[in-house]
């Protein structure tokens, strides 16, 4: 067994708090950009949709496993990078897109679905998938993973918060414009606060394995960013409709990765590290590949 499968990060039961509620308020100030309204998008954008949630669930899921197959990390390494790859969306997809001048309204729908089915096909996802890692059912049964909790956290800390937010939008939504830049940049600095809760209080353990998870991240980010653009192109979308599924497929809510590593995982060195730096390098590429296409509409 490899040392980084033995590795657990420590977060103490106020810390868990802390990134709950953090988790909260991130997806109620995603939902201050989301309508009932948008829902009936699906009806424009019927092919790009299919296609995204093609990317989504089953393509990058598979490419995942490919590239453990090829680089053959340590099992919690794996975990990590299945898990990642059932996350939903990341919260910034929107904006990203918005920057690149892609397809906002693609964004915002396609967006919403992932993250309110994400109640059942994150848990049931990492379940199945996580299965074809080599040599990971010693370690995926020394934990009690129940699909119904995961799903009660999901629910919790992802589906109620943005739905919360959407009833705001509609209800209120002269005051929901007045406090949704500010909701949405305090929302960044919580989503950056809580990698580097995860990131500098195990600083010690992280910067032994930290250049081998570097390079396995940038290349799974590298491929889930391909995958999207590639599969639009496949399917002869719009160029526009191409860039906003790159980010919708490249970028993941890794923070909703931490919390369940550490809630059904013990931290899980291997698995909290790959999220972590998810969580940071996603950021850095699409905000690089934004600026490119900022430059070049479609």
């Amino acid at each position: 067994m490899h040392p980084v499968d033995t590795l657990q990060l420590r977060f103490n039961p106020d810390q868990m708090f802390i990134l709950n509620i953090a988790m909260a308020f991130l997806m109620f100030s995603v939902a201050l950009d989301v309508r009932v309204a948008d829902f009936k998008q699906v009806v424009r954008f019927p092919k790009s949709i299919g296609v995204g949630l093609l990317a989504q669930y089953l393509v990058f899921p598979l490419l995942t496993l490919a590239i453990i197959a090829l680089f053959k990390p340590p099992v919690s390494v794996g975990m990590g990078m299945v898990l990642v790859s059932m996350c939903p969306s990341g919260n910034m997809t929107n904006f990203l897109t918005h920057y690149a001048k892609a397809n906002v309204a693609l964004s915002v729908t396609l967006n919403a679905i992932i993250i309110l089915s994400a109640t059942v096909i994150t848990p049931a996802g990492f379940l199945f998938w996580s299965k074809y890692i080599p040599e990971s059912e010693v370690l995926r049964q020394s934990f009690n993973l129940k699909f119904s909790e995961m799903a009660m956290i999901i629910i919790q800390l992802i589906v109620a918060p943005l739905l919360a937010g959407m009833w705001l939008n509609e209800q209120k939504p002269e005051f929901v414009a007045r406090i949704r830049p500010w909701a949405q940049r305090l929302s960044l600095l919580i989503f950056f606060s809580i990698l580097a809760l995860a990131l500098l209080g195990n600083r010690d353990n992280i910067g032994n394995f930290l250049g081998y998870v570097f390079v396995l991240v940038a290349v799974h980010n590298g491929i889930g960013l391909a995958n999207g653009y590639t599969l639009g192109r496949l399917f002869k979308l719009p160029e526009s409709d191409c860039r906003t599924l790159t980010f919708e497929s490249g970028i993941h809510n890794t923070a909703l990765g931490l919390i369940l590593i550490f809630k059904f995982f013990g931290g899980l060195g291997g698995m909290a590290l790959i999220a972590a730096w998810w969580g940071i390098w996603d950021l850095v590429t699409g905000m690089g590949l934004a600026s490119w296409w900022r430059k070049r509409p479609a």
